[in-house]
């Protein structure tokens, strides 16, 4: 199907719309973290890199990244149209995702990283698997 608009007048649109974070998975989140006893979280904190949570005191950035916007390929996230835009979109986005876990990580952060997928597949994260890893072992003290 043709675009409605012309490219520049499409380009303006899109530039228009804002992000509403996403809500679908972070709320998912949130509600997996309060039916495990996690605590100490914050969510939109300001900091390069927007992570979707951060828990200060242990210094652990959580990101929960879309499937369609950062590459994962667990199911059929490629778009046919305009097939070549998309792939150098997703690949752009994959480098930033690496750049700003590098960043976090020389400043000694800990970095979590969680496919859309993982949440929706399992209807959530197996919590109980996290207390007894090495990364999440400080969430529980």
């Amino acid at each position: 199907m043709a675009d409605v608009f012309d490219k520049t007048t499409r380009s303006e649109v899109m530039r228009k719309v804002r992000s509403k974070e996403n809500q679908s998975t972070e709320i998912r989140m949130i509600r997996l973290f309060r039916e495990n006893g996690v605590t100490g979280w914050r969510r939109n904190y300001l900091v390069k890199g927007r992570p979707d949570f951060v828990f200060l005191k242990q210094r652990i950035a959580v990101f929960v990244d879309g499937c369609f916007w950062h590459g994962h390929d667990c199911r059929n996230t490629r778009p046919k149209d305009n097939a070549d835009y998309w792939q150098k979109k997703r690949e752009r986005n994959q480098r930033r995702d690496k750049e700003i876990t590098a960043l976090f990580k020389s400043r000694g952060w800990i970095v979590v990283r969680i496919w859309e997928c993982r949440l929706k597949k399992v209807k959530g994260i197996d919590l109980a698997a996290w207390r007894n890893s090495n990364i999440l072992r400080f969430i529980y003290r």
